[in-house]
């Protein structure tokens, strides 16, 4: 059986992209990555808004970390379809999302491209920017390209196993 150890410690995060165009089939298949994640009770809540060109760049008008990336995914979720948890209301919405972007980022890199996850946006601009209904939140943002940079020299440097454990 295969290991996802190394596409896990190949990604990082990407502020640099060249100028060619991302293939459907990729795009296609970083969809799939994110739409078969598993959310909670199965409710699947996960919305996905794919940004091309000017679209992407609109973006900027609510985060400074587009990185000009002519393509971005902003993965978002149906606050209507969430499962709540019924001890102390909270809802899996944030948790359902990331996990979805979390595979579309490990998708990204298998398919040769890079990504960073941008959490810091304005989400009322973005919902304002996008249209999006009342109901939609949004999560993350992916600027997404072919990469024209190589990982930070920090990129390796992680604390040991006895650090992580508890």
């Amino acid at each position: 059986m295969a290991s996802l150890l190394p596409i896990l410690k190949e990604r990082y995060s990407c502020r640099k992209f060249t100028d060619q165009e991302v293939e459907e089939e990729k795009i296609n298949a970083i969809l799939e990555a994110g739409r078969i994640a598993p959310t909670a009770h199965n409710n699947q809540p996960v919305r996905v808004k794919v940004l091309k060109e000017a679209e992407a760049l609109q973006l900027q008008e609510a985060t400074p970390y587009m990185y000009h990336a002519h393509l971005a995914f902003v993965v978002c979720y149906d606050k209507s379809k969430e499962w709540i948890r019924p001890f102390d209301q909270m809802g899996s919405g944030v948790i359902d999302a990331s996990i979805a972007t979390t595979q579309m980022m490990l998708e990204i890199t298998a398919q040769g491209l890079g990504s960073t996850w941008v959490g810091h946006f304005d989400p009322l601009k973005v919902k304002e920017l996008l249209m999006l209904p009342t109901n939609i939140e949004p999560v993350a943002i992916l600027p997404v390209g072919y990469k024209n940079q190589e990982p930070s020299h920090l990129h390796d440097t992680r604390n040991p196993i006895d650090h992580f454990l508890i």
